[in-house]
């Protein structure tokens, strides 16, 4: 008797050992599909994403220096061209940029595209100098520039796609409903003054 009642708070146990185990089954597979994962791995793609632009602005700075001085070299009368270059590079990385911060993102956009003109302008100077653009570090510079400025493109349109997934996710249901309960991500495109989908579609004007 004892044995038959000890059977079955055994199996009484084990069903409820089983069901407890489905239902949390049951819960992890429901809340993996409402965006628990999805979401904080949507918003790490989209840091990613911008911290290839903020990269790619970078080397794009990095160039500039070396860039000044050979032109420096044949056209020291420049001097205005090249002193706005100069201050729209110092400009450009001085800004501490955060994703989340629509001040920083907006000053941010405004000086790498102030830095796009200036380089823009610099170049066109070179025209006037056949021996400067015959120069091969001057031509080397040069395609460093043109081969940034295309990954910075590439860049910002994998930072659009990553934006819009995001967005997506926690905007529309049903996972917009864990976004609202678990995590309160709002969507990045209200920045409008700073981190602007329109504003990421619009390249840097370096002509080559």
């Amino acid at each position: 008797m004892n044995i038959l009642i000890g059977f079955k708070k055994f199996t009484t146990c084990r069903v409820t050992h089983s069901a407890t185990l489905m239902a949390s089954l049951g819960v992890m597979t429901l809340l993996s599909g409402c965006g628990i994962r999805s979401i904080p791995l949507s918003r790490n793609q989209v840091d990613a994403a911008q911290a290839e632009v903020v990269n790619q602005y970078k080397r794009r700075a990095d160039l500039v220096p070396n860039l000044v001085n050979v032109v420096k070299g044949y056209a020291d009368h420049e001097q205005e061209t090249l002193t706005k270059v100069v201050e729209a590079r110092a400009k450009a990385t001085s800004i501490q940029v955060t994703i989340d911060d629509a001040e920083s993102m907006k000053k941010y956009q405004e000086a790498q595209q102030g830095l796009s003109q200036a380089l823009g302008k610099l170049l066109a100077v070179s025209e006037n100098y056949p021996n400067l653009k015959a120069n091969e570090n001057f031509r080397d510079l040069q395609a460093q520039l043109e081969g940034t400025e295309n990954r910075i493109t590439v860049a910002r349109s994998r930072t659009i796609e990553s934006i819009q997934t995001f967005n997506n996710l926690i905007t529309v249901f049903p996972t917009n409903l864990t976004n609202m309960v678990i995590f309160h991500h709002k969507p990045l495109s209200q920045y409008g003054e700073g981190l602007d989908v329109k504003q990421l579609e619009q390249a840097p004007d370096v002509k080559f």
